[in-house]
This record gives C-alpha cells, sequence and structure tokens, in this order.
C-alpha cells in the first residue's frame, strides 16, 4: 500500500526569535595553548677523568673554610646534589667530605670554643691553667680535618677509593639506604 502524503498546514510556523540576554555576554577567552611536552633526559654518567676531579674538588672544598670560615661543607652539599644522579663515586666522596666538614671543623670549632671559654673562666683558680693545654688540642682538631681532607683529594686524584675513618662507613650506608 503506497504511504499517504501529508497535506502542509494552513498556517505558516512562526519565526523563533533568540532570546534575548539581561546582561551583555562577556568576551570569551581563546583557549589556552597546550601545555608543552617535557620530556625526562637522563643525565650524561662522568667519565673517570671527571669523575676524580670532582671527588677531588669535594674533598678540597675545606680549603674554602679558611677563607669564609663555613661556607665549605655548603660547597661540598652543591657537589652532592648535583652529581648523586650522575656519579655514585663523586657523590659518595661528596657526603664524606660534607661529614668530616660539619664534625671536624664546626664541630671541632665549637668544642674548642667551649673550651677555651672554660679555661679561661676558670683561670681565676688554679684549674684554669691546668685545662688550657686541653684546649690546645681540641685547637688542632679543625686542623686535623683541614690535612685530613686534604690526603683525602691526593687519594681520589689519584683513582683510588678513600674513605674517612668511621665517617665512610656511614656515607656508604646512607647512599645505599
Amino acid at each position: 500500500m503506497p504511504a499517504k502524503k501529508s497535506k502542509p498546514s494552513a498556517e505558516p510556523a512562526a519565526p523563533v526569535e533568540p532570546p534575548v540576554p539581561s546582561e551583555p555576554l562577556a568576551p570569551v577567552a581563546p583557549p589556552a595553548p597546550p601545555a608543552p611536552q617535557t620530556t625526562y633526559v637522563q643525565p650524561q654518567p662522568l667519565s673517570p677523568g671527571d669523575e676524580r676531579t670532582w671527588a677531588m674538588l669535594a674533598h678540597l672544598s675545606m680549603l674554602v673554610n679558611l677563607i669564609s670560615g663555613i661556607l665549605g661543607p655548603v660547597a661540598a652539599l652543591v657537589i652532592y646534589m648535583v652529581y648523586q644522579n650522575r656519579s655514585r663515586y663523586v657523590a659518595y666522596h661528596a657526603l664524606q667530605s660534607l661529614l668530616l666538614q660539619l664534625i671536624g671543623w664546626v664541630g671541632g670549632w665549637a668544642v674548642a670554643g667551649v673550651a677555651w671559654g672554660i679555661s679561661g673562666a676558670l683561670s681565676a683558680f688554679i684549674i684554669g691553667f691546668i685545662c688550657m693545654p686541653f684546649a690546645c688540642l681540641l685547637s688542632l682538631v679543625p686542623l686535623g680535618a683541614l690535612v685530613y681532607a686534604i690526603i683525602g683529594a691526593v687519594q681520589t686524584s689519584q683513582g683510588r677509593d678513600f674513605k674517612y675513618w668511621l665517617i665512610g662507613d656511614w656515607a656508604r650506608g646512607t647512599l645505599t639506604g
């Protein structure tokens, strides 16, 4: 059976007017550009010669203390932070140097200062004069740490693995987790 055709309606459709907004439309901001694609680039490992040089400089950062008084540990920390992912050898020696400087240089001068203060306060009595040789010996601790750091720098520049007494095992345990 054939389909019936519908008759067109006699009434014309009323035109639809767009709604009038009560407030003016704000301009639409253009879409943000896509975020740039960032790719992680694995840092290049250091050559053995560069490793020896940076390990030596980490130990020699103790010499910065002679000029600044206390910025040597900061230099060792910077070397550690920069090279911790590129070379375990450099990170190990920088961490050793940092710990030696905090214990031997900063701590050594603090203990020597307290010893001199106590012996000076007690010098009104005889006991203060007896304490002065001990204060003199404690004043040599930071200088001994300085000599020890120079020995470490020479050893690492020659490619030998150098480990500070007690501090080396502590640093190695910290790096291995």
